[in-house]
């Protein structure tokens, strides 16, 4: 499969940012079968931000969660372009916990430029329900891998890729913070964001040299039916094996996995 070349860090963004790229429910619909959708939080309400249910995998039944910004515009407001609110973390943990209870492994696709940050969603416990869902995803007794297929940005992706495995799309990108907001910080000038985007070190292989994710894979030019197939078969193939690890080995492994971030080697 065909890399991109040398893109600067703003050129991967802005890919990851294009008008027309796949969103999570295009992943789900070509690498997954019988996908069932599952709506609502049990507490307050639906958010269309999160979409998720159960899907077949080459045969094996899965749970898929994803962070969805939507494609057309009347859709996109419908989904709030992709920035879930509390009841959206929490449909997530309700369909992880259900994963956990039948023994399905979990596929998260996150792709959002971070958490709604509106009152209502503040009033109704936002940090919460993230900080939930961090220590939740931490026990869970099923094997986890989660994609970043677009944006990840802030605690609004993390909700989601607290996992065995982080995969990202060679354009896709992973930030503490959104670029033009660390550079209207750090620089009080919004207009620094490409300054701000190698600063950050949020592209997929840089990501990748600090041990962060774990894959990166290539997108092709024009029809991603490769990449969907492509991610099909990684997926069956790491569940085939960590469905057969004790639950002990697994959350070890996970545990393991995040302890060494920001370690220093002598």
């Amino acid at each position: 499969m065909q890399g991109g070349g040398r893109m600067t860090a703003y050129e991967r963004l802005s890919a990851a940012r294009a008008k027309g790229r796949p969103t999570a429910q295009q992943y789900i619909a070509h690498i997954f079968t019988d996908f069932i959708e599952l709506h609502g939080d049990r507490v307050f309400a639906d958010d269309a931000a999160v979409i998720g249910g159960i899907a077949s995998l080459c045969g094996r039944p899965v749970t898929v969660i994803g962070l969805e910004k939507g494609i057309e515009t009347k859709e996109k407001v419908r989904r709030n372009f992709g920035a879930a609110q509390p009841e959206g973390y929490r449909k997530a943990l309700r369909l992880m916990k259900q994963a956990e209870k039948f023994g399905r492994p979990v596929v998260c696709l996150v792709d959002t430029a971070g958490a709604y940050c509106g009152l209502g969603a503040e009033e109704r416990g936002q940090g919460r329900a993230i900080a939930l869902n961090l220590m939740e995803m931490m026990a869970l007794k099923v094997p986890m891998i989660s994609i970043l297929i677009g944006e990840g940005g802030s605690g609004g992706a993390l909700a989601l890729a607290v996992a065995d495995q982080v995969w990202m799309l060679e354009n896709a990108v992973y930030s503490v913070i959104s670029p033009e907001g660390a550079a209207s910080i750090i620089w009080k000038d919004a207009s620094k964001v490409e300054q701000a985007c190698e600063n950050l070190k949020i592209t997929a292989d840089e990501l990748k040299a600090f041990g962060v994710v774990e894959r990166v894979f290539r997108e092709p030019e024009g029809d991603f039916a490769p990449l969907y197939e492509e991610l099909r078969q990684a997926l069956d193939a790491s569940f085939q094996e960590t469905l057969g690890w004790p639950v002990e080995k697994l959350l070890d492994h996970r545990y393991d996995r995040f302890r060494k971030f920001g370690g220093v080697s002598e």
